[in-house]
């Protein structure tokens, strides 16, 4: 049982004899690592008990701005349009469908919709994550798959929409996904291995209890997908690791036929491949880096499943442009790419000159939302600042126009222009400029405030600048929020990505403390008024910048931190750690063992005085096990030097999302936020 500290009242967890002190809350459910979760808990809400008005208070005033009754912008497939729709007080929103009308306009007809799903009836106020959503080609059923526990292993159901009738498929361990052929009766699913990868697809046929298996993948690096064709001509089943990938290609016609591979894997060489119309023939598209880092377009005629040197260059390799995914219509192919930091999004109409879309911000997101029906002529797009509630704007493909379609509203007072959002530039130990976004109230630009700093830095993702409404209720009360576009993150293309992982990861670490450092720098805010936050990798992030730098921060959030990085990549038996290996490498290489242990944070941890710190993590999490949070919380417990508060939150219902309904996400929100005000003192 974990003891008391008569000092603190904190919980301490207690020594076991070996290497790893703290090994024994690996021990998933016993009566005593339970217990020590429990009490941490409620550590917790005895140091925040005082915040439980506040909490309120900020749940209520975020809730408020957010339109709880509202309709999303209905899709256009076949007779249909399909939507959701959110009521006040639900915490999922439903899924409807209504006939088409004849102007082809998304105007939606509510006394005809017709409801295909409600979570909120499935849900019963436990967990509920909605994997595949997915309506046969011919409109008769619909396949949908559950986690209600938040460890991401999903029940298939199909549903008769003439009837209602919903049948269970019977098949354990499925990833959620599921995959229609044309013939409507045929559905391609993924199962789960010990290691929760996705490494088999089996072919289900409905009216059968029985899935045959299609392909299986050994090698624990690769995870395997099955989709859909922008043409909805083809099936294409992808095996890809962080470094290599491989597709096979089935005539959605002919389901009960095997899938051919596309081209045979070779290391190194990533390839994804889409299929369409190229003037009027059907073409493979393949996005491949066999001419580079950033990727170049390929494209063959599908008469025959092309070779590898029948690919003829469509879009060439770009040096200082990368490009990140393309869709596909009949009349016009739409590249994202990502330039100076920034996502481009550019259209090449078939008979017409290339062309750029056209925004109004400096720093932005942006993406193709709705590529709709293949047959279609426009696209939707999503496009947001971080001072911007987010839009989607219909583009009309052969010349650019655009219409703004829906704005996410922002209920009660609200000006984009009272906030400015701008672009700033840090230099990192090795010369190199690091991008920041950064958004306060206008009042408070030049003089330094309390600021909110957020990072992740790693698998290539790009933390482009994103709207929150829960976000104004820190720039109102003055703070100011940041992002730091650190390497490891895809900000400014491969080479980004490439310059933060395996021996260069401590570039992420120097680059988030050069933003730090700049910040302060800069005026922006001080140490004293510092807060930082990421999750996942983000928080290895925080916790590696903690041991490093503590005195530059006030507080940190780490959510769901994989922090407990050497002992889990020595582990091969753990979700996730073979695939992972191409990303930080195998410490069973001793070079590579020597490199993580030195900035691994739970490593790391050592006598001195550490920010005030919450720490979220969640039971069921199957990407970073709930015991990394609640280790490295022991140790810094155990070790550090200050009095600063130290908190450990586990949602004991959960994984690695976190709670899986609006509103209690926005009551999560509201506890950190509480927590930041009152390390502030702003509470």
């Amino acid at each position: 049982m974990p003891t008391v500290s008569p000092v603190s009242n904190a919980p301490v967890a207690h020594k076991a004899a070996g290497s790893d002190p703290y090994a024994w809350l690996q021990e998933r459910d016993t009566p005593e690592v339970m217990a020590y979760l429990e009490a941490e808990n409620a550590y917790q809400q005895a140091q925040l008990a005082d915040q439980a008005e506040l909490r309120e208070q900020l749940f209520q005033e975020i809730k408020g701005r957010i339109k709880e009754t509202d309709l999303s912008l209905a899709s256009p497939w076949g007779p249909y349009l399909y939507y959701t729709r959110t009521t006040a007080g639900d915490e999922y929103p439903r899924h409807y469908r209504c006939p088409r009308p004849a102007d082809d306009s998304p105007t939606v007809d509510e006394s005809r919709e017709e409801l295909l799903l409600d979570p909120n009836s499935l849900a019963n106020g436990g967990f509920l994550s909605l994997g595949a959503f997915n309506v046969s080609p011919d409109h008769q059923r619909l396949a949908y798959s559950l986690d209600t526990s938040g460890d991401e292993v999903y029940t298939l159901y199909v549903k008769e929409l003439s009837n209602g009738a919903v049948q269970a498929l019977p098949f354990d361990d499925c990833d959620g996904s599921m995959t229609w052929a044309n013939d409507s009766q045929t559905l391609f699913f993924a199962e789960l291995d010990d290691t929760h990868r996705p490494y088999k697809l089996l072919r289900h046929r409905l009216g059968s209890t029985q899935a045959e298996t299609v392909f299986e993948e050994a090698d624990g690096r690769f995870f395997l997908n099955c989709y859909r064709s922008s043409s909805e001509r083809q099936l294409v089943l992808l095996l890809n690791s962080k470094t290599t990938s491989e597709a096979w290609v089935l005539d959605a016609d002919h389901p009960q036929a095997n899938f051919t591979c596309l081209a045979p894997r070779v290391e190194d060489h990533e390839y994804y491949p889409d299929h369409g119309q190229l003037d009027g023939e059907w073409h493979w598209f393949i996005r491949s880096n066999q001419h580079g880092i950033n990727f170049a377009l390929f494209h063959a005629v599908a008469d025959s499943i092309p070779t590898r040197d029948q690919w003829q260059v469509l879009v060439p390799h770009r040096e200082q442009v990368m490009l990140e995914g393309f869709s596909l219509n009949a009349s016009a192919l739409t590249l994202s790419l990502r330039e100076g930091g920034l996502p481009i999004i550019e259209v090449q109409p078939q008979g017409r000159a290339a062309y750029r879309v056209e925004l109004p911000d400096a720093a932005y997101s942006l993406y193709v939302q709705d590529s709709l029906e293949f047959t279609s002529t426009r696209v939707r797009l999503r496009y947001e600042a971080l001072n911007r509630p987010a839009q989607v704007r219909q583009l009309e493909l052969a010349n650019g126009a655009q219409q703004v379609l829906k704005q996410t509203p922002v209920l009660g007072p609200f000006d984009a222009d009272d906030y400015v959002s701008q672009r700033l530039w840090a230099t990192a130990a090795d010369g190199t400029r690091v991008p920041i976004s950064l958004v306060q109230r206008r009042q408070d630009v030049g003089k330094p405030v309390p600021l909110y700093l957020y990072g992740y830095g790693a698998y290539g993702e790009s933390l482009d600048p994103w709207f929150s409404h829960a976000r104004l209720s820190l720039l109102e009360r003055g703070v100011a929020f940041a992002i730091a576009h650190v390497r490891g993150g895809g900000e400014l293309g491969e080479a980004w990505y490439r310059a933060g992982k395996q021996e260069h990861k401590g570039n992420t670490f120097s680059d988030f403390i050069a933003c730090a450092e700049h910040l302060i720098a800069s005026n922006v805010t001080h140490a004293e008024q510092l807060v930082i936050s990421g999750g996942s990798a983000g928080g290895l992030l925080i916790g590696a910048v903690l041991n490093q730098r503590p005195e530059l921060f006030k507080a940190a959030i780490a959510e769901v931190p994989f922090v407990d990085v050497l002992n889990t990549m020595l582990d091969p038996d753990l979700p996730l750690t073979v695939t992972e290996y191409d990303e930080w490498g195998n410490p069973e290489e001793p070079a590579v063992h020597e490199r993580i242990k030195a900035y691994a944070p739970y490593e790391n941890v050592k006598a001195q005085a550490y920010p005030a710190l919450l720490v979220i993590a969640g039971y069921n999490d199957s990407r970073v096990q709930y015991w990394e949070a609640a280790k490295w919380v022991a140790k810094l417990r155990a070790t550090k030097t200050d009095d600063n508060l130290l908190l450990l939150k586990t949602d004991l219902g959960a994984g690695h999302g976190g709670m899986s309904g609006r509103y209690q996400g926005l009551r999560d929100v509201a506890l950190e936020y509480g927590f930041v005000f009152k390390v502030l003192g702003l509470a």
